[in-house]
């Protein structure tokens, strides 16, 4: 369906059956009103408001780019891997391979993410650093020193998890075999750089007199004095999110090969995906810079990964290769209230029923990612039929939250 209302740029949606927020239409107003915007935008059903632009939107820009609508958390995306293993292997109580899971891999955050930090390492592993791409961060930072103090920790953060919706699950598919998820993205590292040329845009945009319904949809024209340093800068941090979840992955297996002992295969199917990136690509006769925020390349016979909340089933979809979502999908279920809404509105005894037979933190720190909190993740599936084509279904029986 299209959105009618204020636009320069059709704005194609798979929302039927789904909520969008009015904060969350003007926003997609607001974008449409670029002059760079080629052919339409494509709106993903777990849409959302969100800091810069719209969180499951997908924007084609000719000549240009919007590091807001990246966001600061630049490759986030989701691993999944299938396994040998099946639900008999587990042990009856999973408070064990949950703790062992937390116990190697750091989460969180404290100390205001300075020295100490629970969610980085103090000794990174040597074996997480082998791929690490020194060069190419230095390449940046000797051009914007300003990244120097985050681009030292990134080396700390490598296999680590983060905060907020980031996690891992143990899950189980409609043939019961286990499964471990997670999702993470690029850290500080990503943060930073995606802060600063949000600022550099901006102040790019200002200096020339420009005008725009949102500031923070400022952006970098190619040939400007910054945006071949933001493209380099960015796949950069795209590039450290998938190894990081590589890192991640491998913690996780190694923390289930310590508490499972029989001999297991761990890559019978795998999947990495970005959900929120840039990247040139060709749609409908051009070559454009394709922003996913908060969505997942859905090519034709490409697998990717559409979790649910952490009460709630995930999917492990292919991709349908639909011309008018831009070859897209959604990134999740999506957020129906905010995180301070979540966290007046329900109450501790709320969460512990709605994340009932899954080994999870049942606290106060987590009511915000409550699954209450999010889209019913069936009829988001549902709304994009015509993208996505369901491979497996996933149901988490233990889920770690940062």
């Amino acid at each position: 369906m299209e959105i009618q209302g204020q636009t320069n740029y059709p704005i194609k949606a798979w929302i039927k059956g789904v909520e969008l927020e009015d904060q969350a239409r003007q926003q997609l107003y607001n974008i449409t009103s670029l002059p760079f915007i080629h052919s339409h935008i494509a709106v993903m059903p777990d849409v959302h408001w969100g800091k810069g632009a719209t969180v499951g939107s997908v924007i084609p820009t000719i000549d240009a780019v919007i590091p807001a609508a990246v966001g600061v958390d630049i490759g986030c995306g989701m691993m999944a891997v299938k396994t040998s293993l099946v639900a008999t292997d587990l042990p009856d109580n999973l408070f064990a391979l949950r703790t062992e899971i937390e116990r190697r891999v750091p989460h969180g955050r404290t100390n205001h993410g300075k020295k100490g930090d629970r969610g980085a390492w103090e000794h990174v592993p040597q074996t997480y650093l082998k791929d690490f791409d020194y060069k190419g961060l230095k390449l940046i930072t000797d051009k914007h020193p300003i990244i120097k103090d985050a681009a030292k920790r990134a080396l700390h953060h490598i296999g680590t998890l983060g905060t907020g919706n980031h996690f891992i699950e143990v899950c189980l598919d409609e043939s019961n075999a286990i499964w471990v998820v997670l999702h993470s993205g690029s850290r500080g590292i990503g943060n930073r750089i995606g802060t600063y040329f949000i600022e550099l845009a901006k102040k790019d945009l200002q200096s020339s007199g420009a005008h725009l319904l949102d500031k923070d949809l400022a952006y970098l024209k190619e040939g400007t004095q910054y945006f071949n340093d933001y493209i380099k800068a960015v796949t950069w941090a795209q590039n450290f999110a998938k190894l990081n979840r590589e890192m991640l992955m491998q913690a996780c297996i190694s923390a289930i090969s310590c508490i499972i002992t029989k001999p297991f295969i761990y890559n019978l199917m795998a999947v990495n995906c970005h959900h929120n990136y840039v990247r040139k690509e060709y749609h409908f006769g051009k070559t454009v810079w394709l922003t996913r925020k908060g969505a997942v390349c859905a090519s034709k016979g490409v697998l990717g990964i559409i979790p649910g909340s952490m009460g709630a089933r995930s999917f492990i979809v292919r991709g349908k290769g639909n011309p008018d979502s831009f070859e897209s999908c959604s990134h999740g279920a999506g957020r129906k209230i905010s995180r301070d809404e979540a966290k007046k509105k329900y109450t501790l005894e709320d969460h512990v029923k709605a994340t009932q037979g899954v080994e999870c933190r049942k606290d106060k720190g987590v009511i915000d990612e409550t699954p209450m909190a999010y889209k019913n993740i069936d009829k988001v599936i549902e709304a994009q039929s015509d993208l996505i084509e369901v491979v497996h279904i996933l149901k988490q029986v233990l889920c770690i939250k940062g």
